[in-house]
């Protein structure tokens, strides 16, 4: 595989920076107010706080999974800075590179249980709401020259996404500077979260971050969002369109995920992995737990397959919970269920508390997953991925 300078462990080149952390995420993260009972938000009564942000959600489940993980963005000087400051460094997550605007506040959002709108034509009409109070925050500030960006490249894996692009001018100009080949550059990975109702001109959305992508070593994309924002269809429609990446990941929703490998004689290795069953309390925060499972899996040199099992498998402990943050599953546990053979694969049913406890229903066997499916296999439907049943095939959204 084709990888920039120390992405899985290799001894860094003379004159590289020394890498002091294994990810930096960088991005705006907020305080969130999840509804304490279902309904539209004119109706929702009362409201538990917490925190959601795509990088510092990351982050915090990479921490938690037993890597030394940076974030980097801005928060105001108000309390609600100071929560967020507090509970992402409860997750062990280094944010002495997080800065404080005295003018700007920090980030707010309300949502209820659904998921959050595609722009597809013909969806569920079941959309959860997202109520975003974030215009002129402190992260929406972000300029290339206030960022340190020793904080930046000092790290294996460098973690960024299209929300961030979406925010302003000057945070358009971090991603742009960010994602610019350079020689010392950690490896670049770009979950693309493709959210329409965030662009200023919306039309401009899909192009940018397309080009975004081409810069980077690794993107995540969904296979709704593709189409969404640059109208391809399937993985290999997606690839054609995106042939820079050492590696793209494509998520098929319930079905499971596809990564194309760019190996040294400039052809692809294509794996799919099939998603698996979970018992489904709030889809928000699944694709970054995906992506945090994956990179870990990177970060430990494992194959592709795997890291897109782990990927399916930190997506659950997002899914069983209400908040954007689910408690990852142990190592051992994640690694023993990541061997499993197709078969002990199919029959997880994973619900809230598995990765507490450990409880979960398998008929297979722990043994090498051997050769993984082959890609292409069927993909779910739109109204497959939006059936209602809570029971159903864990869908890997952004």
């Amino acid at each position: 595989m084709t990888r920039p300078p120390n992405a899985d462990g290799a001894p860094a080149p003379a004159g590289a920076p020394a890498r002091d952390a294994e990810v930096v995420c960088l991005g705006e993260s907020m305080v969130t107010f999840l509804p304490r009972a279902p309904g539209r938000l004119a109706e929702v009564p009362a409201f538990d706080r917490a925190i959601g942000g795509a990088e510092s959600n990351v982050a915090c489940t990479l921490a938690r999974s037993g890597h030394t993980a940076r974030w980097v963005s801005r928060v105001g000087t108000d309390g609600f800075g100071d929560h967020l400051l507090a509970a992402v460094a409860g997750c062990g997550v280094d944010t002495s590179h997080v800065q404080r605007d005295p003018l700007r506040p920090t980030g707010i959002y309300f949502r209820t249980a659904g998921e959050r709108p595609t722009g597809l034509d013909g969806e569920a009409t079941d959309r959860g709401e997202v109520l975003y109070h974030r215009a002129g925050s402190a992260a929406s500030a972000m300029t290339p020259g206030l960022l340190d960006p020793a904080a930046l490249h000092r790290a294996r894996i460098l973690h960024l996404t299209g929300i961030t692009a979406a925010l302003s001018d000057g945070c358009l100009g971090v991603l742009r500077t960010l994602t610019r080949r350079t020689p010392d550059r950690p490896l670049v990975s770009f979950d693309v979260n493709y959210r329409a109702d965030l662009w200023r001109e919306p039309a401009q959305g899909p192009g940018l971050l397309l080009g975004l992508a081409r810069g980077c070593d690794l993107v995540f994309v969904g296979e709704d969002e593709a189409a969404a924002a640059w109208d391809l269809h399937g993985p290999r429609a997606v690839r054609a369109a995106l042939p820079e990446p050492a590696t793209l990941v494509v998520k098929h929703g319930a079905a499971g995920a596809t990564a194309f490998d760019r190996q040294a004689d400039g052809t692809d290795t294509v794996t799919f992995a099939p998603a698996l069953r979970v018992e489904v309390v709030a889809p928000v925060g699944a694709g970054d737990a995906f992506a945090a499972g994956f990179l870990s899996g990177t970060l430990r040199a494992l194959p592709v397959f795997t890291r897109l099992r782990l990927g399916h498998l930190t997506a659950a402990a997002a899914l069983t919970v209400p908040g954007d943050l689910g408690t990852p599953p142990g190592r051992a546990l994640a690694d023993r269920l990541a061997a499993l053979g197709p078969d002990g694969w199919g029959a997880l049913r994973l619900g809230p508390g598995w990765t507490a406890d450990g409880a979960h229903r398998t008929t297979g066997t722990v043994n090498d997953p051997g050769t993984p499916n082959p890609p292409g296999a069927g993909r779910a439907s739109t109204a497959a991925r939006h059936a209602p049943d809570r029971h159903r095939d864990s869908e890997v959204r952004t």
